[in-house]
């Protein structure tokens, strides 16, 4: 006995084979509508238009023409419940055993900048996500489709006698169906959620009153933070990264190279950066990329074991020379010679990234879990501006100081609080992060400068957020250093100002903090 199959779908692609064998194969015999129905005739695959079976002509410009009860009847109807059946008979309807459909390309057809309201209007598919739920909620009887990657599942299932199995796969596709329709309807009412006069968002902060979140999945991880936690990546990630060798990324070196590309979209000139644990440990511009990166290794000989290196130039085949005689998880750049790409293939677990052009991070907004919920907030993507800051001491920075200052703090806002840099001549000297109180943050940047055999002596120190006490900053002049930059904003801001004048420090307020919690 013919089994019906409704096929009508947008996309196009493996549809002609599929109905093929469904009807040659499986004795199936074939419901469609519209283009779907005229691509299969073109190729000699018997067809009924759905509105010759359900007796109704297609309206309104097609707006109407699956929503009839003997398209919904046959899809719902519970075969287990004689009632059902007998209304099915009384109603001439007959039971359709499989639906493939896809819908209008709304998310496609938006995007464009040029689309108007009306054509993102007539491509909200309305008979299509009706038929994908009425099949996935009765997915007890009823196969359905709603992504040809699918076809090849259901016609290996049609194959088989395992009824378990068969279940399994329609229980899969039917969740795969809700999936879609969910997204289908965030993207339409996302959309005019942006057309409206009055958006419902709050009036202080411009966020939505409902945050909503789907991302496909891209990859299960092998593990998270630690071997004993399940991960996985969601989202587009490999549309602003390509990655050309190495092994699977891992969910650290995912967050790493995430603090990595925000931090080198800091700067215009060559500029290399290392980081370790988000953390950067030695950070550097100079001439050339080499240079750059003596420097930033410099900083720091011992915490790049291991870490993050990031370039936003091209690695050719002396820089790869240069990296290739430290261990180093992942190497971030914009391009790499064919040199370096041979340099580097002798060691094959090394990852190599390429940072796409023309598509970044810019304007993302940060999402945290916490207990029972969501934090969120604008991306911290405000840039050092001198014409913004004020200096607030009696001596005015030279104009050495202020490129260093200002260098500083590019690099502060991209350590962990609390954070202090040490910085001088376009390079980093010492950095200081995570500490519990200011003046350690400090301590530890003098500290590992000390290791590494840099002099602080006329550098200049910045901090993420303000000096609370003279402490911090009296314990930057011992080390070295002439000139200082924070946010400002302490109750005790007057004494900090006093102590640099007593040292003869100059210090530039910025007004701005940059906390990395």
């Amino acid at each position: 006995m013919s089994k019906l199959a409704l096929l009508s779908v947008f996309d196009k692609t493996g549809l002609v084979e599929f109905a093929r064998i469904l009807c040659e194969k499986h004795n199936f015999t074939i419901l469609s509508t519209g283009g779907s129905a005229k691509t299969l005739r073109e190729a000699g695959i018997s067809v009924t238009d759905v509105s010759e079976y359900t007796g109704f002509p297609e309206m309104m410009e097609g707006r109407v023409k699956t929503l009839h009860p003997k398209v919904h009847g046959g899809l719902l109807c519970r075969r287990d419940k004689p009632e059902h059946l007998e209304e099915a008979v009384k109603n001439d309807v007959s039971m359709i055993d499989l639906v493939a459909v896809n819908l209008y390309p709304f998310e496609q057809v938006t995007v464009d900048p040029n689309c108007s309201y009306e054509d993102a209007i007539e491509n909200i598919d309305i008979g299509g996500p009706s038929m994908l739920r009425s099949s996935a909620k009765n997915h007890a009887s009823v196969t359905v489709v709603c992504d040809p990657d699918d076809y090849k599942r259901v016609l290996n299932s049609l194959e088989s006698t395992d009824e378990a199995a068969k279940l399994s796969l329609r229980k899969q596709l039917a969740l795969k169906v809700y999936l879609r329709t969910s997204e289908y309807d965030k993207a339409i009412s996302g959309y005019l959620a942006n057309q409206q006069d009055e958006p419902d968002m709050d009036a202080i902060t411009g966020y939505p009153k409902k945050w909503e979140i789907s991302l496909p999945k891209v990859s299960s991880l092998r593990y998270g933070e630690n071997p004993h936690q399940q991960a996985a990546l969601y989202g587009n990630f490999f549309d602003v990264y390509e990655q050309v060798q190495g092994k699977e990324l891992s969910y650290n070196n995912i967050l790493d190279i995430t603090a990595a590309t925000y931090l080198i979209g800091e700067f215009e000139e060559a500029t290399v950066a290392i980081l370790k644990h988000t953390n950067p440990c030695g950070v550097a511009s100079a001439d050339t990329i080499v240079e750059a990166w003596h420097k930033a290794y410099e900083t720091d000989r011992q915490a790049p074991f291991g870490g993050i290196i990031i370039t936003n130039r091209t690695v050719d085949d002396e820089l790869a020379n240069a990296i290739a005689e430290i261990f180093c998880e992942v190497v971030i750049a914009p391009r790499f010679t064919e040199e370096a790409l041979l340099i580097f293939s002798k060691r094959k677990n090394l990852r190599l990234m390429i940072a796409k052009d023309g598509v970044g991070p810019e304007g993302l907004r940060e999402m945290r879990s916490v207990v029972g919920g969501l934090l969120v907030q604008d991306k911290d993507m405000k840039k050092a501006n001198a014409a913004e800051f004020h200096v607030v001491t009696k001596r005015q920075p030279t104009d050495e100081e202020w490129a260093s200052l200002l260098f500083g703090w590019k690099v502060v806002k991209h350590v962990k609080s609390n954070a202090i840099v040490y910085a001088g001549d376009r390079r980093t000297l010492g950095i200081g992060a995570g500490q519990m109180a200011r003046v350690n943050s400090s301590q530890v940047a003098v500290w590992k400068a000390g290791q590494s055999n840099l002099k602080l002596d006329g550098s200049i120190v910045a901090s993420d957020a303000f000096f609370p006490f003279a402490d911090g900053l009296l314990a930057a002049a011992d080390a070295g250093a002439t000139a200082a930059i924070q946010p400002g904003g302490s109750v005790r801001d007057a004494e900090v100002i006093a102590a640099a004048n007593e040292r003869n420090m100059t210090m530039v307020f910025t007004g701005i903090r940059h906390f990395r919690h």
